[in-house]
């Protein structure tokens, strides 16, 4: 993730990705679909804005979840905004959002639309499709239900009556995320019950998102899933059930770590596809924001090997510093051989389905 210069101050301000507000000229910001950038937003009268850069100039309205909820921070076209119901690109793909009537729920709405949008960045800067269900698009469309089965009650959090369990998952283009994930103090709970080296809400959105990717990308695509089958393991034998039941009443085996890039990667194919496909994106951003940032370990030539290599140095550097504070590492993964080559086919294979970059996004990057 790079950061922005605010294009209305003099001199200008550093903008970051989350902002909403400029703090050097006090100007509304928001991101610019043109620019593809935050930038500084001028009212022009009847709810529209100008992009205050002078090298784009576009004429924008505010998401209605950024106007009206104050949950996002993007803005969109006159037209686009007319034909999606005032909803972002990112916005429009939500199917159920959390009850705004419970307190606390529209800040954890906002956590969660904070991690969508930087896992749109990432899926936008390699290229990967992700259709709305309004695109009408002959792919499958991306949706996301955020819901919560309890109310947050002295800390802790309680079942509310009869209502059925929200459970964090994919199925067929449909992302749920439970509320309960945005609580620091109970996934820190869940992470240390379910010897987790790493459960953050960003992890979150990356592994579903890996399972809609296995679903668009592998599903259907007779060499896409022998593919996976050679480097995953066979998804059909032992089934999903069988082996959650497995893994659950066994753990993981002891020497898990030298083929698997996590614990929970080894309870079936599919997981261990998910979860491999989280890694890479969680590579690709680091190595984007510590580019951006100035940080020459981050430069690689494009190659997997050549942005693990990156990677790894990057994140000797964050872990050390992490360490100098008390925090856990940024990168506590170790990349053996077997790791890679999961790694490489997934590189590979986002390769052979990514768009390229179109003039606008090369000239931002």
């Amino acid at each position: 993730m790079q950061t922005f210069e605010c294009h209305h101050c003099e001199p200008t301000s550093r903008l970051f990705f989350d902002n909403t507000l400029c703090l050097g000229c006090q100007s509304e910001v928001g991101w610019c679909p043109r620019c593809h950038s935050i930038e500084a937003m001028l009212p022009e009268g009847d709810d529209q804005y100008r992009c205050a850069n002078s090298d784009c100039g576009a004429v924008l309205k505010k998401c209605h979840n950024y106007a009206v909820e104050a949950v996002c921070n993007r803005m969109l076209p006159p037209e686009e905004h007319a034909e999606y119901g005032g909803l972002c690109d990112c916005c429009r793909h939500n199917s159920v959002i959390p009850d705004l009537s419970i307190e606390g729920h529209r800040e954890r709405w906002a956590a969660l639309e904070a991690a969508k949008r930087r896992l749109f960045y990432t899926l936008d800067l390699i290229g990967l499709p992700h259709p709305a269900p309004q695109d009408n698009s002959a792919a499958l469309p991306l949706a996301f239900s955020f819901m919560a089965d309890a109310l947050p009650d002295n800390g802790l959090w309680r079942a509310t009556g009869n209502r059925q369990k929200v459970y964090t998952g994919h199925a067929n283009g449909l992302i749920t995320i439970n509320l309960m994930e945005t609580d620091d103090v109970e996934r820190e709970r869940l992470r240390v019950d379910l010897n987790e080296a790493q459960r953050t809400l960003i992890g979150h959105f990356r592994h579903e998102i890996g399972h809609y990717y296995w679903e668009l990308l592998v599903r259907g695509r007779p060499e896409e899933e022998q593919g996976s089958r050679e480097m995953f393991g066979d998804h059909d034998n032992p089934t999903y059930s069988e082996a959650l039941e497995r893994y659950y009443a066994q753990g993981p085996a002891v020497d898990w770590n030298e083929s698997y890039i996590s614990a929970y990667a080894t309870m079936h194919p599919w997981e261990d596809f998910a979860e491999t496909f989280a890694a890479y994106q969680d590579t690709v951003a680091v190595l984007d924001t510590g580019s951006h940032l100035g940080m020459w370990r981050a430069r690689h030539n494009g190659t997997i090997e050549g942005m693990l290599k990156a990677y790894q140095q990057v994140g000797m550097a964050l872990n050390e510093l992490n360490r100098e504070m008390g925090l856990m590492d940024v990168v506590p993964e170790v990349i053996t051989p077997a790791i890679l080559d999961k790694l490489r086919w997934v590189h590979e294979l986002v390769g052979r389905h990514a768009t390229p970059p179109t003039a606008q996004e090369v000239a931002a990057a």
